[in-house]
């Protein structure tokens, strides 16, 4: 295949990309993205580098460099946000995120000279909108979730204040994201931005993409966003819920690292949401939208509204008016984004609670260590540097066994003799 031809130094920087919970597939064209953005000589330094956040003085045992060398590097590619780094109590940290929401889209938050940027948008769009392998992978695949939607606050406010029965925690509303974020940092939309230089962006509001915490303060110290204060960012999201559109972060309670405001048609998610229907991994809010059949005019906006294609027309079955139409939700594929009450002239929607609501992870830590072991990658967290041969090793082993029948991990427990894999083991049945 056209793929096996690359470099041996992009070749296992995919290696290294994939052992994450959330990875990449291998394919001609992530070869190419990763030229664009890695020397050949950075994408085999990084290829070494743990999953776990590291130092310079870890990276250079690691990579066999001085440990001045291996700093430069470490600052290079955290200044062209292919790394993050994080300052704490003197000592800088530094981590490969991943591809996304990671280092694809960090590269097009900003408008940049240092590569082509138009190309490089190409090569995205090639293979996450072209090819099926990388947005399949990313967004169907096990039960933890990438994303999450976040409510539309005026729209569930605006429930409430007609009497319907609504339960919403703080942690639900984007605007409690900001009220809770040690930093804030806007930039552009990565997929309009991408779109853009593909011919195919929108209308809606391009510098309105954010970041928190860590990830945000990494970016600002790198000048590829803008730290803005809360209060800009509350009215980020008041106009971006006003455009119809979606927000959509980061699947964790706490300390969340990005949020969204999304289009249905040039967003990578909600494109998948609409390519994939009930396959696609993005947590749902906790409401649905309710139809008032009496108030229902059959206008259509809500449809049109919808970014997911879960609103429809169906016939009102009103003997007096043959014609008459009204509106009528998919509950299979439908986001809860609520942006379709926003479009009803009418009120002739309202949200209601779901039956059923996806868990929502505490943590960022927590939420992928539940990915991994859904793909069956948790050795790779816990077996961490993989430049050496003992940790390649013991991750291949407990990753055989982590993959076997539950009896025949029962026996395998027994035969090494290890308290710790029998307790693993053992939660990992707990949690499913």
């Amino acid at each position: 295949m056209a793929h096996t031809t690359a470099k041996s130094a992009y070749r296992s920087l995919t290696d290294r990309i994939n052992l994450f919970s959330q990875g990449a597939p291998p394919h001609r064209l992530l070869y190419r993205i990763l030229e664009m953005l890695f020397s050949e000589k950075e994408a085999a330094f990084v290829a070494k580098m743990p999953i776990k956040p590291f130092t310079a003085r870890q990276a250079a045992k690691l990579s066999g460099l001085r440990e001045a060398e291996a700093g430069r590097m470490l600052e290079a590619l955290a200044s062209r946000t292919v790394l993050l780094d994080v300052e704490t109590d003197g000592e800088t940290t530094y981590f490969l995120p991943p591809p996304m929401a990671g280092f694809f889209e960090f590269t097009l938050m900003k408008v940049r000279g240092d590569i082509d940027q138009k190309l490089l948008s190409e090569l995205f769009h090639q293979y996450i909108n072209e090819e099926e392998d990388f947005i399949r992978e990313l967004m169907a695949c096990g039960e933890t979730n990438l994303g999450r939607i976040f409510v539309n606050e005026p729209a569930v406010d605006a429930s409430l204040g007609r009497g319907e029965s609504l339960t919403v925690m703080d942690w639900e509303r984007a605007s409690e994201a900001v009220e809770r974020a040690k930093d804030i940092g806007i930039g552009l939309c990565y997929c309009r931005h991408k779109a853009s230089h593909v011919g195919r962006a929108c209308g809606a509001e391009m510098r309105n993409c954010m970041a928190f915490n860590s990830t945000a303060t990494s970016l600002i110290r790198h000048g590829h966003i803008e730290r803005v204060d809360k209060k800009e960012a509350l009215d980020i999201l008041r106009r971006s819920q006003e455009q119809g559109l979606v927000q959509f972060g980061e699947n964790a309670r706490e300390t969340v690292s990005f949020i969204c405001n999304c289009c249905g048609c040039c967003c990578e998610v909600l494109v998948a949401a609409k390519r994939f229907g009930m396959l696609t991994n993005v947590n749902t809010t906790g409401f649905l939208p309710k139809v008032d059949a009496r108030l229902c005019d059959g206008c259509g906006r809500c449809v049109t509204a919808c970014p997911v294609e879960a609103m429809g027309m169906v016939s009102a079955n009103d003997p007096k008016l043959p014609a008459r139409r009204k509106a009528r939700l998919d509950e299979r594929i439908c986001l809860g984004c609520a942006v379709c009450l926003r479009a009803c002239s009418r009120n002739a929607l309202s949200l209601t609670p779901r039956l059923e609501r996806k868990i929502t992870p505490v943590t960022s830590v927590h939420k992928y260590v539940l990915m991994a072991i859904e793909r069956g990658k948790l050795q790779n967290l816990i077996f961490d540097s993989h430049a050496l041969w003992n940790h390649r090793a013991m991750a291949a082993i407990l990753g055989a066994i982590l993959r076997l029948p539950p009896v025949a991990k029962a026996m395998a427990s027994r035969q090494m003799k290890s308290r710790y894999l029998e307790k693993l083991i053992t939660g990992l049945n707990i949690t499913g």
